[in-house]
């Protein structure tokens, strides 16, 4: 059954749905992340800026959430013009800006408020009223904590003085990681959490996987039908989730075919594409074929399942390697499959050899 929001197999809500239209022309809204969607560090990404201004030419909105405060919202556009992706400022939600409207559920207006963290979060919180102070000795009402480049230990210091001495510790996210062009490096999550530990209170925190990022994201672009684009299950597909918007994981960023098959039920997407074609594209949807735990999930001309033997195709048998070479209605395909049959044996039966995958599109 095809519809304005897609195609969804029976029976349980983590499979994968379909849709017979460009996901651009069915959905009114993308909430894109950045870093590794729209670029990786300073890195392009193949197909971006064509699935992303391709988007627009549908009449599809964008909006860009990212977990980074550091950056203002020209900087971001400026960023994404550098990759030839169109943006304008008002199009770009960031923790930052997350974490000024979760202050105001908690805070006055024109409240004083320390930040460690950069110029991108000190222009959020100014932007929404707040007054920005330097010293723990200004008697701030909250300490902001974001992620930048200069934050040091005489800055987490000083807010670790001010949360001593009373203050409302918020942090932009919780992510522990950031990506890099040399791999992982701390993430602001990791810089919350000594604080945290010094001063023995839980931050409030926004961002991603939390799903108010996404809601005031939605409500800022006036979308009606959104769809979440993410790389990175564990952020941007369970905040989707949570938010209760349907979610497409591209293999441009952190998380990899692998990781999408062997995803829990909180993290799974509800599209999958190599890029951002993806949104360009129609999405076939995943037929069952049999019965009991062991039937066949096809899609297109793919027709995979998973047994105790291991991932099976209808045509080859049984995938028995370190690392395959897959097309795109093979990855979902097994998608479907692995979930079903780490569903039906949650607790038990552990999951086959699941080797890394790469999709061909």
């Amino acid at each position: 059954m095809d519809s304005l929001l897609g195609s969804q197999p029976e029976g349980d809500s983590g499979f994968l749905y379909g849709c017979g239209r460009p996901l651009a022309a069915a959905y009114d809204v993308a909430l894109l992340d950045l870093d590794g969607v729209c670029f990786s560090g300073d890195a392009r990404v193949p197909h971006a800026a064509d699935g992303a201004n391709g988007a627009r030419e549908y009449g599809m909105r964008l909006v860009f959430v990212t977990n980074n405060a550091s950056r203002s919202p020209v900087a971001v556009v400026n960023k994404l013009a550098r990759n030839d992706i169109a943006a304008s400022p008002d199009e770009v939600f960031s923790a930052a800006m997350d974490a000024a409207a979760l202050l105001h559920e908690h805070l006055p207006d024109g409240a004083s408020v320390l930040v460690v963290g950069g110029e991108g979060l000190r222009q959020a919180l100014t932007d929404e009223g707040f007054k920005v102070v330097a010293s723990a000795d200004d008697g701030p009402a909250a300490v902001v904590q974001g992620w930048d480049a200069a934050v040091d230990w005489a800055m987490m210091s000083e807010g670790l003085y001010a949360i001593t001495n009373g203050a409302l510790h918020v942090a932009t996210n919780l992510d522990a990681t950031l990506p890099t062009e040399r791999g992982f490096a701390l993430g602001n999550g990791s810089l919350v959490a000594a604080i945290a530990n010094a001063s023995g209170r839980r931050p409030l925190a926004g961002g991603k996987p939390f799903p108010g990022i996404y809601q005031r994201a939605l409500r800022r672009s006036g979308g009606t039908r959104p769809l979440a684009v993410g790389d990175r299950l564990n952020t941007d597909h369970v905040g989707a989730r949570a938010a209760d918007i349907p979610g497409l994981h591209v293999l441009t960023g952190v998380s990899t075919a692998r990781d999408v098959l062997l995803a829990s039920p909180e993290e799974r997407p509800t599209f999958l594409h190599t890029d951002l074609r993806g949104l360009l594209e129609p999405h076939p949807a995943p037929e069952r074929i049999g019965s009991g735990v062991q039937g066949w999930w096809q899609v297109g001309d793919e027709c995979w399942r998973v047994t105790d033997a291991g991932l099976e195709d209808r045509n080859a048998g049984i995938l028995d390697a370190s690392c395959a070479t897959v097309s795109l209605d093979a990855y979902r395909a097994l998608a479907c499959a692995l979930w079903e049959f780490a569903d039906a044996h949650a607790g038990g039966t552990e999951v086959p050899h699941v080797p890394e995958l790469n999709v061909v599109s």
